[in-house]
């Protein structure tokens, strides 16, 4: 017989958890658990991982995973606590418990076993299922008790757990634990086994004053911690910890500041002062990201103010920003003027009375990234993006579909296209040669040094070759947006040749199979998909994409690349991806409702997407849906759809001269005059208005229903009137699957 236990627990404060774990012999019924007569006593809990300095990135995400893996921990092992707080450095991942009970709650388990007709012989002698079933249990057999059950009378064994000391339960889970964290990169020290970030060189496991022994990687707990590497002397190198409430102290003493807000405080605070005082302002859109990878570099910020040569503000502001931020980390500052002033600020880990040694230092390290970008930008400025075209050619696109030179040519190709479906008939030349240009600057030293200029780079080249200036912004606006909030291409051949280009690449990488599957996105189609309806629903583009998609797939097909040759064609499937990130832009950015949602895009025609007109409509019936009325007319519309869906009944054809009663012929009136004016409507692309009509006909659908029998025995009759149903269904099919629409939902917050 299947068996389970089930475990109820009760603290002396009367808290009651309930856990479920298997059990050999019998299902389970609660039972009261013993009560303590005093309080649980409770500590506060320290572990501190110590290792060597860790990327980063990395650091944030580890503790939430110890964090996570922590609470999981307490929660299986029936450990009551106040607080879990996680705090941590380059060298250090460390987690806090307050409040944390010396002991796991006790808890009483009640296991049925075996019916009591078959544990018990007539004469009330236990027989041999009653033995086997008490010594599984571990339990006397003449301690079982019998209990009445909806299906009857089953034995039971009472047996009460009573709760392991804090202390031995961590020693023993911990290890475990530790073992479980994982990182992007992982890498092996010694024999034992443990893969981790970086080599675990010292472990902290203290529950009040009790030091916690285990061992993880070749590495013994205790209660010593490490300082700074550099400040505070001999001293700092090994500091022991009494308490976890000492612990943070101690370590600042030590030239640690533990705490990652403490760290960003500081920092940001002088930054700040450090721009201030050469009247300047950080470059806003690097400062968040800068101040984190800083938080998470220095366990003792100091931040200094450098200078650069002025002669380098010859250069374009983008490649001086990152030179500072890609290579070295720099806060770059600008004047009221947004100009970039010839100055930048580092956070560094250590502080000197002459601080002059490390400033000249990064100053001299800028220096000379600042000459290299230089000299790129003097050298590429003699080769002409126009020339450098053909090299292109020896660059890899991608494996199986051919060289980056190839993607021009589907390029100059396919966003002419893009324009003409668009209707921007007029730039169609710029396209041709924005597309042409595209990724010239690829093949450019200054982009081989600093990737992330691509674009911008082959805006400044191509002024100076003096090319149209649309030319020039759309080069620039090439791989805008390049995160989910960065901004959109301001231009229109920019945005035309961003759609191009996001269309070409998301139809090739379908046409080769490596398309997203789940939650594997290796090439970030995703993001770029998402990028691409942004830009038509922001942008007010109006283009199918069916037809674009087809003529991306036509023109890669065309080079006979023998990898994007399909059988069948692959647009319903991009069509479907897309339209995936334009439902969950429609959810996120405007609150818009799955279900209205899911209406909208269940009456699209296949042939056609347009997701600018999509979201117009999706937006139209959310605020439709959010009147009172919406909700009766809903409820004479689903009936309408279910009475044609059980006679399968598609005929809208309405003889008038057959209707027997006032209300089909008041409801075929509103009809008719309701129709003309949503024809009107839609023609207009006013969904709004086009929904006003739709809400008209909310009272003759109910007159209808109230006063006309549909199943009428004459069949021309109860054809008719099906036929009228028939009508009213179109009307509403016109604007969306209605029929999908779920009712008493409020509509999401926007």
């Amino acid at each position: 017989m299947g068996t389970s236990t089930r475990k109820v627990d009760r603290t002396s404060t009367g808290r009651k958890k309930a856990t479920r774990t298997p059990s050999p012999a019998g299902r389970s019924r609660p039972a009261s658990a013993r009560k303590s007569s005093r309080t649980p006593r409770t500590a506060a809990f320290l572990l501190e991982l110590g290792t060597e300095e860790l990327p980063a990135s990395f650091i944030a995400p580890a503790l939430q995973q110890l964090k996570t893996l922590m609470e999981q921990l307490l929660r299986e092992q029936r450990l009551n606590h106040d607080s879990l707080r996680i705090i941590g450095a380059p060298r250090r991942l460390s987690l806090f418990v307050d409040g944390l009970a010396e002991k796991q709650d006790s808890l009483n388990s009640e296991v049925l076993g075996p019916p009591k007709s078959v544990a018990y012989d007539e004469q009330g002698n236990p027989t041999k299922a009653a033995s086997g079933f008490a010594s599984n249990q571990g339990v006397p057999v003449e301690q079982l008790e019998v209990r009445e059950t909806p299906k009857g009378a089953y034995v039971c064994a009472v047996k009460h757990v009573f709760g392991r000391v804090t202390t031995e339960v961590l020693k023993t889970h911990l290890p475990d634990m530790i073992r479980q964290l994982s990182f992007p990169k992982s890498m092996r020290w010694n024999d034992s086994g443990l893969s981790f970030a970086r080599p675990l060189r010292w472990i902290v496991a203290l529950y009040g004053d009790t030091v916690l022994r285990f061992e993880v990687g070749g590495v013994k707990s205790g209660n010593h911690t490490q300082g700074h590497r550099f400040l505070g002397g001999t001293k700092s190198r090994r500091v022991a910890v009494t308490r976890p409430a000492s612990y943070e102290s101690l370590l600042k003493r030590a030239g640690v500041i533990v705490d990652p807000q403490a760290r960003r405080t500081m920092i940001a605070s002088q930054v700040e002062a450090l721009a201030k005082s050469v009247k300047g302002k950080v470059y806003a859109e690097h400062r968040d990201e800068l101040l984190e990878q800083a938080v998470y570099t220095v366990e003792c910020p100091q931040a200094i103010l450098g200078s650069f040569d002025k002669q380098f503000l010859s250069l374009p502001q983008e490649v001086l920003m990152t030179a500072m931020k890609e290579h070295q980390g720099y806060f770059s500052l600008l004047d009221r003027q947004r100009k970039l002033l010839p100055k930048f600020i580092t956070v560094t880990n250590i502080k000197l009375r002459n601080m002059d040694v490390i400033r000249q230092g990064n100053e001299r390290v800028l220096a000379a990234r600042l000459n290299d970008a230089q000299y790129f930008f003097r050298e590429d400025r003699k080769v002409s993006l126009a020339q450098r075209v053909p090299q292109l050619k020896g660059m890899t696109f991608h494996q199986k579909l051919g060289s980056v030179h190839q993607k021009i040519c589907r390029l100059q190709e396919l966003v002419p296209y893009v324009a003409d479906v668009a209707g921007h008939q007029d730039v169609k030349p710029l396209c041709e040669r924005a597309a042409y240009l595209a990724k010239a600057d690829l093949t450019t030293g200054m982009v081989g040094e600093f990737p992330v200029l691509q674009g911008a780079m082959g805006r400044e080249y191509a002024i100076h070759d003096q090319e149209p200036t649309d030319v020039c912004d759309a080069l620039g606006e090439l791989y805008l947006p390049d995160t989910p909030q960065a901004p959109l291409p301001q231009t229109l051949v920019g945005m035309l040749l961003a759609i191009g280009d996001r269309i070409d690449t998301c139809t090739a990488f379908f046409l080769i199979g490596l398309h997203p599957s789940g939650s594997e996105d290796p090439l970030a189609l995703r993001r770029l998909a998402y990028g691409l309806i942004r830009i038509l629903v922001e942008k007010g583009l109006r283009c199918n994409l069916v037809r674009l998609l087809a003529q991306a797939e036509h023109i890669i097909q065309s080079q006979n690349i023998s990898n994007a040759v399909q059988e069948e064609s692959i647009v319903p499937g991009v069509v479907e991806f897309l339209l995936e990130r334009l439902r969950f832009y429609a959810r996120t950015i405007h609150g818009i409702r799955d279900d209205l949602v899911d209406a909208v895009l269940a009456a699209r025609p296949p042939e056609v997407c347009d997701c600018t007109d999509l979201l117009s409509r999706m937006l139209a019936i959310r605020q439709i849906a959010a009147q009172p009325e919406f909700e009766a007319l809903m409820s004479g519309y689903k009936r309408v759809h279910r009475i044609l869906q059980k006679e399968q009944w598609r005929e809208s054809h309405v003889d008038p001269a057959l209707f027997e009663h006032d209300a089909e012929s008041q409801l075929f009136r509103v009809l008719l005059d309701s129709q003309k004016s949503l024809e009107e409507k839609l023609q207009e692309q006013d969904y709004s208005a086009a929904l006003e009509q739709v809400l008209r006909l909310k009272t003759p659908i109910d007159a209808y229903f109230e006063g006309v029998m549909v199943n009428a025995e004459n069949p021309q009759i109860r054809a008719n009137r099906l036929s009228l149903l028939g009508s009213v269904n179109e009307m509403f099919s016109a604007l969306a699957d209605f029929s999908r629409i779920q009712p008493s939902m409020p509509p999401m917050p926007s």
